[in-house]
This record gives C-alpha cells, sequence and structure tokens, in this order.
C-alpha cells in the first residue's frame, strides 16, 4: 500500500487566519483581548468547529476574518491571496461572492420593514447586478431549497418562527453561491428540534454546494456532528485543534477535557452517575490577561511554568493534533 493510500492528501487551504488579533480599545489606556494571535486555516469542502464558553472570542474571531472587524495585527488570506487590513467598500463589493456570514439571532438578524423577498434577494441587488425578475426567480428558487415556499417572499419577517428566519438567513447568506460561509451559532436561539433541522439543512448544502464552513457553536456534541476538524478557543486564544471524533473522544488539553466533560449526558441515570466535572473558578478579564497559560487559574492540572510562560501550540508526534500546554512540552 503506497503512503498516499495510508496517508489522505491534507486539504488545501481556502482561507487561512496568520497571528489574526482583534482588540478593542475600552479607555484610559485598557484593551480587550477579545482574539490574539490566532491561526487556522479552512481547507477547500471542510468544515471547522469553533468551539468555546462565552466570551472566549468565537464570534469576534469569525466577524474579524471576514472583515466585519477591522484586525489590530495578523493577516487574512483567501485562495493565497492576502486581503486588507481595513476594508473599503470596494472590497466588501469584491469578496461578497466568496465570502458570507450566518448570524447568530434570527430575531435581530432580519430587517423588519424588508419583506422576505428583499432580505433575500439584496445580495444579488447589491452585487450580482440581476434584473428583477431573475431576483424574484432566483429568490423563489431558494426558498425552496432551505424548505420555505415561494408565497413567503411577500411576508415580513414578524411572521415567521425562529427557525423559519434562520432558514430566512441562510437563504440571504447563499444566494450568491460564496465558497466560504462562517456559521455564527446559527442554531444557539432554536429549539433542539428545529436544531437538527438547521444543521441537516447545512449538511446537504454543503454536500450540493461544495462548501467550506467555519461553524461557531458552544455545544460540543453538535460541533462534532458537523465538523470534520475541531479548534478549542479559551479567552481570545487556541488551546487545541484536531480531528473532530479523536478531539471529542480524546481530548489533550485540560480545558477540552473539562469542557467536552461538562457536556449534559442524554441518559439521566448516567447524568446523575458520573462525576461532577464542571469548570471551576472563573474566567480572567480579557482586559487584565494573566502571564503564562490562560487557563491555570482554572486547570486541574496546573504546574508552576505555567503561571509565567505562555504554552504554544505545538503538533503531538503521531497524532493530527495541535496542543498549547505545558504538559505536552
Amino acid at each position: 500500500m503506497s503512503d498516499s493510500t495510508m496517508k489522505p492528501n491534507k486539504p488545501t487551504p481556502l482561507v487561512e487566519a496568520r497571528g489574526l488579533t482583534r482588540f478593542f480599545d475600552v479607555g484610559r489606556g485598557r484593551r480587550v483581548h477579545a482574539v490574539d494571535n490566532v491561526s487556522l486555516t479552512v481547507g477547500e469542502r471542510e468544515i471547522v468547529g469553533l468551539v468555546g464558553e462565552s466570551g472566549s472570542g468565537k464570534s469576534t474571531f469569525g466577524k474579524t476574518f471576514l472583515g466585519l472587524h477591522d484586525k489590530t495585527a495578523g493577516e487574512v488570506l483567501f485562495r493565497g491571496e492576502t486581503l486588507p487590513a481595513k476594508y473599503r467598500s470596494v472590497d466588501y463589493q469584491r469578496l461578497a461572492g466568496n465570502m458570507q456570514m450566518i448570524f447568530q439571532d434570527p430575531y435581530s438578524s432580519l430587517n423588519p420593514r424588508m419583506t422576505v423577498g428583499e432580505i433575500v434577494a439584496e445580495g444579488l441587488r447589491l452585487h450580482a447586478g440581476v434584473s428583477n425578475a431573475m431576483a424574484r426567480e432566483r429568490v423563489a428558487e431558494w426558498l425552496g431549497r432551505v424548505g420555505l415556499q415561494p408565497d413567503h417572499m411577500s411576508r415580513y419577517p414578524h411572521e415567521f418562527s425562529g427557525g423559519q428566519r434562520q432558514r430566512i438567513g441562510i437563504a440571504r447568506a447563499l444566494i450568491l453561491e460564496p465558497d466560504f460561509v462562517v456559521c455564527d451559532e446559527p442554531i444557539s436561539a432554536l429549539d433542539v428540534s428545529v436544531q437538527a433541522q438547521v444543521i441537516n439543512l447545512l449538511g446537504e448544502l454543503k454536500e450540493s454546494m461544495g462548501l467550506t464552513l467555519l461553524f461557531i457553536a458552544h455545544d460540543l456534541s453538535m460541533v462534532r456532528y458537523v465538523s470534520d476538524r475541531m479548534a478549542v478557543m479559551y479567552l481570545g486564544s487556541l488551546v487545541e485543534i484536531g480531528r473532530a471524533d479523536a478531539l471529542y473522544f480524546d481530548p489533550k488539553h485540560p480545558y477540552t477535557e473539562v469542557l467536552i466533560g461538562s457536556n449534559p449526558e442524554p441518559d439521566p441515570e448516567l447524568e446523575r452517575s458520573r462525576p461532577s466535572t464542571a469548570i471551576q473558578g472563573e474566567i480572567p478579564s480579557p482586559v487584565n490577561v494573566p502571564a503564562g497559560c490562560r487557563f491555570a487559574n482554572r486547570c486541574p492540572k496546573v504546574m508552576e511554568v505555567c503561571k509565567t510562560v505562555t504554552p504554544q501550540l505545538i503538533k503531538l508526534k503521531d497524532l493530527e493534533r495541535e496542543v498549547a500546554c505545558h504538559l505536552y512540552d
């Protein structure tokens, strides 16, 4: 058996972040370290899940990746091209057909004064220059693809349920047939039954369109289900990256371990009998980021070196895994 048969080729990066950093000034010389020196690749037709607690910087990373936030430092590449540090109108115009975003809140991300037809067709009007008749035809097609009816075009967002609104948001993002989509917690505001429908819809569209997705969420079991690879974020930095199933069932970083351990067990009997794995302590302030490992004050395996030396992401031998932890130095 040849090496090429034994080892699948690594996917070619479609998009790549190199040292991506986004700080927010809050006055008196203080800064919120929302995203701090993060490097991540997403391969062609790959889904990468980005997970972490609320406030870890996941959504800010996704928005900075797409240029919705200006970069403080670092760079983003799309198909090998370095994108501008600060987008101008012409950059949004040029890149809109390649990169789009599905927003977290289906209630606030849709303009209540616009009909569904106007919302979904807006990208076509702004970036594709299609006629009104063609736009209407494309909107009807896409409403059908996401499980809605063509006659919904004349209705307003308040007339729909949360799951239906998220489908409208998906149609709006995908009608330009982009190569790369950031999904910013697209199911967190939905009922559990609707979550599964949206996840399955994204999976079907990924297969039929060849989509590449960055899927941001805090539900690790859902992220494992939908993703090829998973990246774990804590206080603005990545602590572990690896194949989704391998990382979920064999976490290496202590934060990943307790994060997965705190995931609810569906079986109530097993849930009652298993030991508590809740993360102890408070997440440090992103304004006053501690020296050393950012997880040190909450880590059950903390060592003295963790309190002074910041660990770097290193590749583990014989594993498709990168971990930022002094346990593996």
